[in-house]
Order: structure tokens, then sequence, then C-alpha cells
């Protein structure tokens, strides 16, 4: 069995050394350009074409995230960048979700108990109380109801909050006011206090974090997107931010990465930026789940997360 790793940025090293722990008996090797040599398996995070394209002998596709939205713009821009038949498979929380949830619900709870305006208060050497926000009305919308979307508005129920959750499909989960399709997607904005992005990205998806959507919020509604930046309009932030219809937005993610020192967002007070540290992928995790699937497919047996390339997710 050949397995082929390509992932700029990391520690390849660390990556091939914790897979043959995981695959003893497999031969593993870093794809360097001009490797057209047969591989059963590529384990990818933002290959290039040449990397992919022929290689038809290949049983699947790994990619080392759950965002697919890379890999999928490869295709559309390169059609025939990923092999016919050869299934594209993402991974599936692997310590993720956790980090996902606590990220989120340190954001909601600092707007809830309104920190970010205490930190403010600070800068000014200002003693202020500030009442809280009821939490009765303090609605929490999570846009996009995976494993990672779901994980983070159970989590935010567990306090108490009114949560709501949105996705393509209905889905049904406990605890959660659960809205889907294009026909509930004004009912689950209406009114709601908080909005969580943790939408995939696809062509459907681009921009759907814009100013009509903003208006159907609450007004002095909050924005945390830690999905991907392309789902941001941000001329329609910086306007809602500036009409006081949003009051703060939490951003992860940006269209352009890292954030250009330039960029409005930085001198804007009421932007909380991090630098795409919402969720990291964790090796060992990682490893030991596309290993687990590396190994069912070797049984012939089915395995979860593979990509339905139409949806783009």
């Amino acid at each position: 069995m050949k397995i082929l790793f390509y992932a700029p940025h990391t520690e390849a090293a660390a990556w091939l050394h914790d897979f043959a722990r995981a695959l003893p008996a497999a031969d593993l090797r870093e794809w360097q350009p001009g490797d057209n040599a047969p591989a059963d398996f590529a384990v990818v995070w933002r290959p290039p074409r040449e990397m992919l394209a022929g290689r038809t002998t290949l049983r699947a596709i790994f990619n080392l995230g759950a965002g697919v939205d890379a890999i999928l713009a490869l295709e559309r821009a390169h059609p025939g960048t990923l092999p016919p038949e050869v299934p594209l498979i993402r991974l599936e929380d692997t310590g993720m979700g956790a980090q996902m949830a606590e990220y989120v619900t340190h954001a909601v709870l600092r707007y809830l108990r309104r920190f970010d305006e205490y930190q403010m208060l600070q800068g000014e050497r200002r003693w202020k109380v500030l009442e809280p926000h009821p939490r009765a009305t303090f609605t929490v919308g999570v846009l996009g109801l995976g494993v990672l979307g779901t994980q983070v508005a159970q989590t935010l129920a567990s306090f108490g909050l009114p949560v709501r959750g949105y996705s393509r499909s209905a889905k049904q989960i406990d605890g959660i006011a659960t809205f889907a399709g294009d026909a509930q997607f004004d009912s689950f904005l209406d009114g709601a206090k908080v909005l969580v992005n943790l939408l995939p990205h696809t062509p459907d998806t681009e921009g759907v974090l814009n100013a009509r959507v903003f208006s159907k919020l609450a007004r002095g509604a909050y924005l945390i997107n830690v999905a991907r930046g392309a789902h941001l309009v941000e001329a329609d932030l910086l306007a809602a931010l500036a009409s006081g219809q949003l009051a703060a937005a939490a951003l992860d993610v940006f269209r352009e990465e890292p954030l250009p020192a330039d960029h409005p967002f930085w001198r804007e007070p009421r932007i909380t930026i991090t630098p795409h540290t919402s969720a990291l992928t964790l090796r060992e995790d990682s490893v030991a789940q596309v290993a687990d699937k590396i190994g069912a497919m070797m049984r012939g047996e089915q395995v979860s997360g593979v990509v339905q390339l139409e949806r783009g997710y």
C-alpha cells in the first residue's frame, strides 16, 4: 500500500512518522514536483493540480481538514484535477469540535456579559457597571449544523441560552430549534441576538453574511464568523457596525489571510480578530482517523466523510 502525502507549511516529517506508526505496512512518501509514481491513497492539504491530476489508480484522497473548499475551487478552475470516481474524504471532528465549541462559547458569553464593552471602558479608565443582556432573549443562531455546528449549538444550549440551528436539509437536535431550506431561512434569522457562521464554503454560500441578513437580526446583534472569510461581505459588516444594527463582531477567518496590515478591520474596535485559530487540525487525532478509514477501505468497508462534489461538502 503506497501513500502520498502533501501539506505545505507543516512538519511533514512528523506527519510521516505518525502515519508510519499507525500504518507500519504502508510505503509512505512526501510528494515532490515531478513525482508521478503510483500511489493508492493521497493525504493532502491544498495540493497543486499536478499532484493529483491523472492519478486514476488512487483509491481515495483524504483532505486534512473539515473544509474542502480550496480543493474544490481548484477542481472548478482546472477540471480534471480530481481523478474521476476517486472519493474525496474530509476529516470529521478529530478534536476540532471541542476547540470550536470553546471558541464560540467564549465569544458568546463575552457578549452576553458585555466583557467587550468593559474592555473598552478600561481603555478609557471608566468605572461603570453595565446591566447584562437578558439571557431569555439572547437568542443564538448557528448557521450550519454539521459535526462542528451541532456540537457548538449543543454546548451553547447547555448554558441555558435559547439556540436555533439552520441547515440545508431538515435535522432534529434535542434542545435546539431547527430550521432548514430557503423557505425557513428568514424565520431562523428573525430577531436573533447572535449569529454564528459555521457553513461550508460553496458557490451558494459565498457572501451569505450580508446587509440583508444583518437587517433580519435583532438591533445591536453580534456576529461570530468561524467558517470562511468569503462568507462575509466586508463592506456590509462595517456599515452595519456604523449604523448600530450590529454591536460587534468576532472574526477568525478572512478573505485574505494573513489579514493585511492596512485592512479597515484592524482599526474597528468593535471587531475582535483572531488568526484562523478557532479549531486547529490536531495531528495525532487526524492520523488516527485517516489510518482507521484506510484500514476500513482495504477491508472493503464503507467510510464516512465522503464529500458530495456537487454539494461542496
